[in-house]
Order: structure tokens, then sequence, then C-alpha cells
């Protein structure tokens, strides 16, 4: 389960078809800070370790700087406002590197992201027959996603704008539609209002941006009750119990799915009693996905976090890779442990963007066979 120990849900705002809810913290996080460095509107091509090429448009890093021995950490500062254009496509190495003896850079979501690319991107294990000689050859080729920039979610940048920061924010949730769609937390208040802005060049899916688009936010009015109401003591005490109660109800209730413990964690990086990771969640179908990063204290409770929310064909995706992983790519056992034939998984892999992994007369033959299976049952 993710830890967010520290936190507290502060009454949301909301703006269209958006809400967000500031999360508070009481002691802020001293010996940890971040700031923004901006890169430019060109894309970005970052070198991996396993000498594949990630292709995306990065328009901020986040930089890391942290003590060895708890005493306070100082942001070098953030700089936001119209990047300088020097170069068609940048290069860069790894998506966290250290800079300096205490910093490290790491690029925000894309971390994430990459993570969700990379999903079984070797491919098959096994030859079995039904594999192309490409996906036994190259795995899963060139694997891309589309997403939406934070400027074109409706009303993303006008609430941003709008919102009052709270006192000691160190963080937001934030709904489209009332689906979340993001979480942002960092350690300090300072890095919060630094990195406020950066929300508006961020990626978001495309749940999320039809969401924003075609549903409104519901209201939550707060009820007071007026027979215990005798002072203004008494209508402070009100208010306090119902920003209590909406608390409750948003962090049991609103934002539940975020908080189930995701089905895999990989470290990326320690830094001193901090740990960078990178999270997947289960691929359970119809219901809430999220990929994204974290930094972490030695106890698990949470300073960073940063989150995408993944669509239902997304989830589609992983789902399919992480059974046939499972199963060694065999095909058959694959098939079973879904509960549908051989054919009709293969033609799953197909709309979801994977059939060139087949071998073309294989995909030809469960074409055939689910056209005649369907011939038959209209015939009877």
């Amino acid at each position: 389960m993710m830890d967010l120990t520290g936190l507290e849900t502060r009454p949301a705002q909301t703006w269209g078809g958006l809400r967000l809810v500031p999360l508070v913290r009481r002691e802020p996080i001293e010996d940890l800070r971040l700031h923004a460095k901006v890169y430019g509107d060109e894309l970005s091509m970052v070198h991996l370790p396993d000498r594949t090429l990630y292709t995306a448009y990065v328009p901020h890093a986040f930089v890391a700087s942290w003590t060895g021995d708890g005493t306070p950490a100082a942001a070098y500062g953030t700089q936001l406002g119209q990047p300088l254009r020097h170069m068609c496509i940048r290069t860069r190495r790894r998506m966290a590197r250290r800079v300096d003896r205490n910093r490290l850079r790491f690029l925000p979501l894309h971390l994430a992201v990459e993570g969700y690319l990379a999903l079984h991107f070797g491919g098959p294990v096994v030859a079995w027959e039904e594999w192309s000689r490409q996906a036994l050859a190259h795995g899963l080729s060139s694997r891309c996603e589309e997403a939406y920039t934070g400027a074109e979610v409706r009303g993303l940048e006008d609430a941003l704008k709008i919102f009052e920061i709270h006192p000691g924010q160190c963080g937001l949730l934030l709904y489209a539609g009332d689906t979340l769609a993001v979480a942002f937390v960092v350690p300090h208040p300072e890095d919060y209002r630094a990195l406020h802005p950066t929300l508006v060049r961020d990626m978001y899916g495309e749940l999320i941006h039809d969401y924003a688009l075609f549903y409104p936010a519901r209201d939550f009015p707060a009820v007071i009750d007026e027979s215990v109401v005798a002072s203004l003591a008494d209508l402070r005490a009100e208010a306090v119990r119902a920003e209590r109660d909406w608390a409750g109800f948003h962090d049991s209730v609103m934002a539940a799915g975020l908080l189930r413990a995701p089905a895999r964690v990989e470290e990326v990086y320690r830094m001193g009693r901090f740990t960078l990771s990178r999270f997947l969640p289960a691929f359970e179908r119809k219901s809430e996905n999220h990929i994204g990063e974290t930094i972490t204290d030695a106890d698990g409770r949470t300073a960073y976090l940063k989150t995408f929310r993944l669509s239902e064909a997304q989830v589609r995706r992983g789902h399919l890779l992480s059974t046939l992983a499972e199963h060694g790519w065999s095909l058959p056992a694959a098939a079973e442990s879904l509960r549908v034939g051989a054919a009709e998984l293969g033609l799953r892999l197909e709309r979801a963007g994977f059939g060139h992994l087949l071998r073309q007369d294989v995909l030809d033959g469960y074409r055939k066979a689910l056209s005649e299976r369907g011939r038959r049952a209209r015939a009877q």
C-alpha cells in the first residue's frame, strides 16, 4: 500500500470538470528538495542502458538535492517561462542521472512511462511456432503511446492560475469528471509553489482529456447542523467537522484506487536515506490503473509522487503482455487462462497493436477459424 503518512487532505476546489484536492504537510521534509530544469519545445532522445532510445516531448526535468546528515537541503531555484530553443532534437543520457555529489536529475513521468513501454519488451522467450521472426529476433520492436499536454486539457491552465495554494501545501490530487487523473507530491511547500505551474506542461492520458471535456465535477456541499450552532465557536466546530468528513470520504472512496499497492516496483536510484523508484499496476480490467514514480524515505513514507492514469486501451495492452509473459509466451496457455480460444486471443493481440508479433499465416488462420465459427452459429 502506498504510504502517504504526514499528508493531510484539504477542501477541494473545482473548475468546470476539474477538481483539485490539496495535500498539506504539517512537517515539511527539509533534507530533500526538488526544483525544475526547463527544456525547450523540441523532442528529446534519451539513451537507455539496454541501448534502446526513448523519444518524447520532455518540457522539463526535476533535480533532487539531498543531504546525507539530515540537515536542510537547498533548492537551486526553478525558472519557468518561455524556454530558449537551441536545436531540433536534444539528446540526453539516461532517465535518471547524477549531476553532482548530492544532486540527481530525472525526467518526471517519462521515467514511469518508459517503464510501461519497456514492459516485456524483449518479447517471446520461447520460439513457439505462432510467433513471427521479427518477434523472436527483436521482441516488441518500437512501442509508442500517445498523450496530451496539460495545455490541451480543458480548463487546467485556468484552474492552476486561479486556485488557492494552501499554507503548507506539498501536493495535490487532480480529478477530471471526478476520475482521478494525477497525484503530485513534493517534499516541501516552497518546492510545490515553484513546481505548481509545471503541471500544465505535463502529459495526461486520453481518458482525462475526454472527461475534462464532457463530464462536469459534481458538487459536494458542506452540511452544517443548525441545531447545534449557538455561537461562533459552535459554527467553527461544525466547519471543522465538515472538513474532516470530506477528508475521510475523499481518502477512503475517491482516492482508494491510488492507495492500493502497486504490482511491480523497480528501484531506480538511492539518494542517502531516500530511494527513487517507479511502479506499474496489476493491469486489472475495468478499474483504476496508475503508473508513476516515487521518492520514499528509509521507512517507506512518500516524499515525492507523480502518477499517470492509464486508459482502458493501455490497461488492455499491459494485461495481454503480462498474461503472455506469465505463461512463457505460450499462446494456448495464455488463452486458457483468459478463458478464450487461441484464435480469439490472437485477434485481441492484433486489435491491441501487437499483430506483427504473430506469423501472418497464423493470424490469417485465426481469422478464418473465427469467421467459420460465426457462419455456423448463424446457420443454427
